[in-house]
């Protein structure tokens, strides 16, 4: 039922992009706060930035899906740069509705008409605070929307939908695919995961031996085996 969609509890979330969970959870469950505190009747419901591949199944925890995941590392580097949530929403709606889709920053398109949405939506700030400096918001798009983001996305035909993801860069045999595995990072050969990889070198006792034996009982080749330790040592580097 979920084959091609990915399945990813908050926390691996989190853990994968590198965004802390009350952040994912505010972006995509939305939140609410009260303009004057105490008073009720001052409450300010935000909705989610976009409702979520999985918003509409049940659970029996909060879960999102893999072009989720994709669209997160771009809003991600959007707040690191500054931009006010306010911006960002209307970066999300002026491109969802000029490229037809629910996730729109991450595709290649958004790359080169990202510049127009953006610069608009600084525009409409700027009707509430005409001290902004417009020039130097639009060269932020440039330092955030840089080609890197966007390496190690696959996306399919139409280059409509990302369909995989290679974290480390696509010559690593390490990758994220919605359609394999519910879309936890495994190695690509083989198709295992880079957790249960990682686990087994720990439990033989995380040394080079450890690394033969667990290449070995997985039928993983050494170097994807090390890959694999590698990229589950740099997500452990994250604080969320």
């Amino acid at each position: 039922m979920y084959h091609g969609t990915g399945i990813y509890s908050i926390p691996e979330a989190s853990r994968l992009i590198g965004v802390p969970t009350r952040d994912i959870r505010r972006w995509l469950f939305g939140y609410h706060y009260r303009k004057t505190a105490g008073d009720a009747a001052s409450r300010v419901d935000m909705p989610p930035l976009w409702e979520h591949e999985l918003a509409r199944e049940e659970f029996d925890e909060d879960v999102i899906g893999f072009r989720d995941l994709i669209e997160l590392r771009f809003i991600r580097e959007f707040t690191r740069h500054g931009v006010a949530m306010p911006v960002i929403r209307r970066c999300l709606v002026a491109a969802s509705e000029l490229f037809g889709v629910s996730h729109p920053m991450s595709l290649p398109r958004f790359r080169t008409d990202g510049r127009t949405i953006y610069a608009e939506a600084v525009s409409e700030e700027m009707q509430d605070n005409s001290l902004i400096d417009l020039k130097s918001r639009q060269s932020v798009f440039k330092e955030i929307i840089k080609p890197s983001l966007y390496e190690g996305i696959v996306y399919d035909e139409e280059q409509r939908h990302a369909n995989r993801w290679y974290p480390v860069g696509m010559k690593s045999p390490i990758v994220i695919d919605p359609s394999r595995q519910f879309g936890a990072p495994i190695v690509e050969q083989t198709g295992t995961s880079t957790s249960t990889l990682y686990a087994s070198y720990l439990a033989e006792g995380a040394d080079p031996k450890a690394l033969a034996i667990t290449a070995r009982v997985y039928e993983v080749p050494p170097k994807a085996v090390d890959a694999a330790i590698r990229f589950e040592q740099d997500l452990k580097r994250i604080v969320h």
